[in-house]
């Protein structure tokens, strides 16, 4: 088989090329019975296009050094820039009745015969693997200039070398064409590298041309090698451990420069859970890490609130099913005001106001809604919508100040020590019992759904039958009631905040950080049929700049 693939390929020799195919006719004639692979292999050679005559040799100068190649072999890989050029002698030759082998010309390139000798071997038959980066790119380069159709289909399939961090990366092709990183750094940065075959030089002639442009391997010097080999690790399905916030932020930061964003939705900080309280999957993810693509709106409507719902959260790229999505805000971002309006509202500051505006925006839309409600023409008069500043108020799903619920379910610490709704006998507060306000009953539903005024269950959640912890309250003094008039997830009324949950009338917290559920209900003289509002699961918040300050660190540990 070896001499067949010898005799075919490279003709038989400068001197023996007409013996050579008068060897391998005898050869195929003497088997004809060999078996399917030998047989396959034979049909395939012979279909080397007959460009040039594959008995004759035809010089080529590379630099300083002489090549020569049979016609078999210029023809296996054409039509390319030696073809057309050993085409169009022969091809005069023939119309002026010039003898062929005195018309042939040597084709002369000033290019490096180092290379080169690569480039033959493939046209010799022989598979060419890139070394290095530099190897890579001069073969990628000459392959073009070239025109040498399966040289650049094979190298187009070839891993792509690159260097970061002054080391070297060999990185198949596909772990940069996924879907979810792709297009990125490289795609993008080096696209010369992922066009087409067909289109890399677009505009140059290369008629005449003695070199082509001049490309450098792909190269990221500033950033970490041992960040990138992690990420790599990670893009080819292994995962890696993180070891603590601050490698978590290296990782993360990477992966934004790289743009390798379905890689970024697995690094970033979150929680996936089953809560069995509530019979539903759970995801918590902080508010800077929330995208548009992600978010839906699950609706569970109930006989009080046909248009109740939640918020559900789906990683892009990653996840593939929403869950019910519980939402961390910190960095002390979060102002809560008791009694403004009969109810509990949040006030955000900085990016998360910012950041919240954006996301009520985006459930809006899910919800069928404008992004705003203001109206058209006065919008056009102040510059369009981008011109709003990005507040929760200019959203049609609330105002500025954010409904916000607030249950015995939730986990309270106020001050650096547990908080809860008290338990004196008259004012227990749990899922579905009754607190005293005004000499009369209202119930209190849970986070889950809750009951409606008369104690009947607002839906069928197990939440209804939960007791939640009794937690002694920091001060038992009587205060000021207020009663609110809030709606509940259920559809009920809301809590009574006053001296019954033990906070003062325009008492005020700073929540350094806290856990919440985005509930969609039905509104009544609101701006839209429906309004957003959080349901407090676990917060950290302080009543007091004294107990701000009783909480701070020396810089000195």
């Amino acid at each position: 088989m070896a001499a067949i693939l010898g005799a075919d390929q490279h003709g038989a020799g400068p001197a023996g090329l007409g013996l050579g195919h008068s060897k391998l006719a005898l050869q195929n004639s003497n088997h004809r019975n060999a078996t399917p692979h030998t047989d396959s292999s034979v049909r395939l050679i012979s279909k080397i296009p007959r460009i040039l005559p594959h008995e004759r040799v035809f010089p080529i100068q590379i630099g300083c050094e002489l090549f020569k190649l049979s016609g078999a072999s210029l023809s296996s890989d054409a039509p390319s820039y030696f073809s057309q050029y050993f085409e169009a002698q022969i091809k005069q030759a023939e119309e002026n009745g010039e003898d062929i082998s005195s018309a042939i010309r040597t084709l002369y390139i000033d290019r490096d015969p180092i290379t080169f000798k690569d480039i033959s071997l493939h046209l010799q038959g022989y598979h060419v693997q890139p070394r290095d980066a530099t190897h890579f790119v001069r073969l990628f380069a000459d392959a073009q200039f070239y025109t040498l159709p399966k040289l650049m289909s094979q190298l187009y399939e070839e891993s792509v070398f690159t260097s970061v961090g002054h080391r070297e990366f060999q990185i198949p092709r596909e772990l940069f064409t996924d879907p979810g990183n792709s297009p990125n750094f490289f795609s993008l940065g080096f696209a010369i590298f992922f066009h087409t075959p067909d289109n890399l030089f677009p505009g140059l002639d290369k008629e005449g041309l003695l070199r082509p442009p001049s490309i450098m391997p792909p190269s990221v010097p500033l950033r970490s090698a041992e960040t990138f080999a992690e990420l790599l690790h990670m893009l080819r399905g292994y995962p890696v451990a993180i070891r603590d916030e601050t490698h978590r932020a290296e990782l993360l930061r990477d992966c934004r420069y790289f743009n390798f964003k379905g890689l970024e939705q697995r690094l970033i900080p979150h929680s996936i859970s089953y809560n069995q309280a509530r019979q539903r999957d759970e995801i918590v993810l902080r508010l800077r890490d929330i995208l548009k693509s992600g978010i839906t709106v699950a609706c569970e409507p109930t006989a009080v609130d046909p248009l109740a719902g939640w918020v559900n959260y789906a990683r892009p790229f990653v996840d593939d099913k929403p869950y019910e999505l519980v939402l961390e805000i910190g960095e002390e971002s979060t102002r809560l005001h008791f009694g403004l309006g009969g109810g509990i509202r949040a006030e955000f500051f900085g990016n998360a106001r910012t950041r919240v505006a954006k996301m009520f925006e985006v459930i809006a839309t899910k919800l069928n809604l404008p992004p705003t409600t203001q109206p058209l023409g006065l919008l056009m008069a102040k510059g369009g919508v981008s011109s709003q500043p990005p507040t929760p108020g200019n959203t049609p799903l609330s105002e500025d100040l954010v409904r916000v619920m607030m249950d015995p379910e939730a986990s309270v610490v106020l001050d650096g020590r547990p908080w809860a709704f008290p338990d004196d006998g008259d004012h227990f507060l749990g899922a579905g019992s009754s607190v005293s306000v005004g000499g009369g009953n209202m119930s209190v539903p849970s986070s889950a759904g809750g009951v409606n005024m008369h104690g009947q269950e607002g839906n069928d959640s197990p939440m209804s039958a939960h007791t939640p912890m009794q937690l002694p309250l920091p001060s038992a003094r009587k205060r000021r009631r207020i009663d609110s008039h809030d709606r509940t997830p259920g559809g009920g009324p809301g809590i009574s905040i006053g001296g019954t949950a033990g906070v003062s009338s325009g008492e005020e917290w700073v929540v350094r950080n806290g856990l919440w559920r985005l509930r969609i209900q039905g509104a009544k003289n609101g701006k839209s049929a429906v309004e957003c509002m959080l349901v407090a699961v676990k917060l950290d918040a302080m009543s007091s700049e004294h107990a701000r300050n009783a909480q701070r660190g020396f810089l000195g540990g």
